[in-house]
């Protein structure tokens, strides 16, 4: 499945204003609320919050793929930030990451959740990939290189 498929580009906000994880999570669920996908933006919140507790979600590499399963979405949804000065995860290579791929599922959507994680994770791990959206001057930017990328064979 490709990630144009999951993300809108009105889903998508460069640059972030946040300059702590937690508001970069909460500018991308504001994202997903603003386009009427989350029931209650703030138990998506909590999930996503939750899942952090259990370990970061800073991948190394400058990127972050936060997620949570919550009630308040009915599909897969996927926001995306870019953060030009850097937000500190926590990731495993001590980074600060500029790229956030957020991903909000139902509850009972594990397997597809974790195949999703998985692809995106796979995608945002190719660094030409990762510098391409970086450098993006707009959200239709982003999402329009996103699509290229997917077109020339880097897909979820």
């Amino acid at each position: 499945m490709p990630l144009t498929d999951l993300v809108h580009p009105t889903c998508i906000k460069v640059p972030l204003e946040a300059a702590t994880r937690d508001a970069a999570i909460a500018e991308l669920i504001d994202l997903l609320a603003a386009e009427g996908a989350l029931s209650d933006p703030a138990d998506a919140m909590a999930a996503v919050l939750r899942r952090e507790t259990i370990r970061s979600t800073g991948l190394g590499g400058g990127v972050a793929l936060p997620h949570g399963k919550t009630a308040a979405a009915t599909e897969l949804l996927v926001a995306v930030g870019t953060c030009p000065e850097g937000i500190d995860f926590h990731s495993p290579d001590g980074r600060l990451v500029r790229l956030v791929v957020l991903l909000v599922g139902p509850k009972e959507a594990s397997p597809s959740h974790i195949q999703a994680l998985a692809r995106i994770a796979r995608f945002l791990q190719d660094e030409p990939v990762r510098e391409a959206l970086l450098a993006a001057d707009g959200p239709r930017a982003l999402w329009e290189m996103l699509r290229r990328d997917e077109q020339i064979g880097t897909t979820l």
